[in-house]
């Protein structure tokens, strides 16, 4: 198995910084023992112009029988004489695969010691592969490597025997890809899209296969065209494994536009409240501004042990895990798929000891009382409320504030004055589809004060997001203290939202 990977330069930006991106030295030829071979890097070429790395994998056939690997893509043994005569010595597969992300570890990683500004930064390549098997045919590999960012995708058949033109193509075809673009982004496609094309893997697929796709596939497979069959064939074919892995993809799609992790399940951040922020904060998106918000009211009321009610996918507990002062982390939600979903992108199980135990995923109700949940400094309800029927806001009120009763109460909810803002939402459609009512500013003032005098609290208000000096701020939070009534804290607008009243019970705003 062969691929060469060529870069060019100049004085200033010499090529040969290619052996600083793969860290390896390109007056050295080098070899790495793997599983089932020996890889060997190597430079044919190295000028300030012109840099070429070489990555030659030598597999031992016969071992790779011995050890249990030389099996068909259906898991029965192959004929006999097949298991000793194949292509994996001579075509790029999942052998290979393993060898370039065993091998080029760090480049993969976009990780470079010496000169760590280096792979952020796109550069023209070329990269080759003489012979690559394509279940698909070219055509195949073109529409997955098309939509990848290369501006040359070129795929020629290798025929069955070139003195024997009537036998017509094999299953192989010589891919050359050329364009500009970040080392790792250009291995990671490499490292997944390889064993897809052959469509059959050396090695036992285990769940954590899931996580090694979403690791190389992160920028680029989420929205991918062929998504599904990548995920499928990269899973050989399990189908537990890629619901799972089409699962977390669809959450990853619904992403923050920056890249960032997403929102609760039924919460992501749309579109729409992206394309409404101030063009001086429009890079911030308003999930992320609400989340800085709340972890500030937290902090500035000295809560330590916190209850994320509503707790989605976790993204408000991982931003709080950052901060030390947070000792206890309850994470609460109805749905125990949006707890699994939130426990695997938070990494429990990998969490140290003293890490893991500051953080709970517990599964329960928000409309009924429940007693784990009382003696708590705080409380968050980040966009919950909307998302329940108006007659059943009442039970949530209580649960909350009459029974858990934690010292500070953070809700969050959309001002539904700022949809106007929105150029893309239709007159009179709510933000998310699920929302039974959506607030004004008096709206939301007057309940939360009602509430607060309900159960013994006092109450203040924060805008968050970009202030609109005719509708307000696009999101609007209460901040609820146990036993005080001020109309105005540190840092907040007690005023800020006007008066009025509340909206009739069981209908929307």
């Amino acid at each position: 198995m062969f691929m060469t990977i060529t870069t060019t330069g100049s004085a200033e930006k010499p090529a040969t910084d290619l052996g600083f991106l793969l860290h390896k030295h390109p007056q050295k030829a080098q070899a790495f023992s793997t599983s089932h071979g020996t890889a060997h890097v190597l430079y044919p070429e190295a000028t300030p112009e012109r840099c070429t790395a070489a990555l030659l994998l030598e597999v031992d056939p016969v071992a790779l029988v011995r050890r249990g690997q030389g099996r068909g893509r259906s898991g029965a043994p192959d004929a006999a004489l097949a298991q000793y005569v194949n292509d994996r010595p001579y075509a790029a597969s999942s052998l290979f695969a393993v060898a370039l992300g065993a091998v080029f570890r760090s480049a993969l990683n976009a990780r470079c010691t010496a000169r760590p500004e280096l792979p952020q930064q796109a550069r023209p390549l070329r990269v080759e592969i003489p012979a690559l098997p394509a279940r698909g045919g070219p055509e195949l590999v073109r529409r997955l490597f098309g939509p990848l960012g290369w501006s040359a995708v070129e795929v020629t058949p290798v025929p069955l025997d070139t003195r024997f033109p009537q036998w017509g193509d094999s299953r192989y075809v010589r891919l050359v890809l050329e364009g500009e673009l970040r080392l790792a982004d250009a291995l990671r496609q490499l490292y997944v899209l390889l064993p897809v094309l052959d469509d059959s893997k050396h090695y036992w697929v285990a769940p954590d296969e899931v996580d090694k796709l979403l690791r190389a596939g992160d920028g680029w497979l989420a929205g991918h065209p062929e998504h599904g069959l990548i995920t499928s064939r990269y899973l050989a074919r399990s189908k537990r494994l890629t619901q799972d892995a089409l699962e977390r993809l669809e959450l990853v799609r619904l992403a923050e536009s920056d890249g960032s992790v997403v929102e609760e399940l039924d919460n992501a951040a749309t579109e729409t409240e992206e394309e409404a922020a101030d063009a001086a904060e429009r890079s911030v998106p308003l999930a992320r501004q609400r989340r800085a918000a709340i972890v500030d009211a937290l902090r500035a009321a000295g809560a330590h042990r916190v209850l994320d009610l509503g707790c989605g996918q976790g993204q408000l507990i991982h931003d709080l895990l950052r901060d030390a002062s947070f000792t206890e982390i309850v994470g609460v939600d109805v749905s125990v798929r949006a707890l699994t979903i939130a426990a695997r992108r938070l990494r429990l199980e990998r969490m140290g000891e003293r890490q893991s135990a500051r953080v709970r995923l517990t599964q329960g109700s928000l409309a009924y009382t429940d007693k784990r949940l009382t003696g708590y400094d705080a409380a968050v309800l980040s966009e919950v409320i909307e998302h329940l029927d108006l007659p059943r806001l009442p039970a949530l009120e209580y649960a909350v504030f009459g029974s858990a009763r934690p010292g500070t109460v953070l809700v969050t909810t959309p001002n539904v004055e700022y949809n106007v803002r929105w150029e893309t939402l239709p007159a009179g459609q709510v933000r998310h589809t699920d929302h039974r009512f959506e607030w004004t500013r008096a709206e939301f003032r007057d309940w939360a004060h009602r509430t607060a005098e309900r159960h013994g609290y006092g109450v203040a208000f924060t805008p968050v997001g970009p202030q609109d000096p005719e509708v307000g701020p696009p999101t609007q939070m209460a901040v609820f203290t146990l036993n005080t009534v001020p109309d105005s804290g540190p840092g907040t607008e007690s005023g800020a939202y006007g008066s009025g009243s509340a909206p009739k019970e069981g209908t929307a705003a």
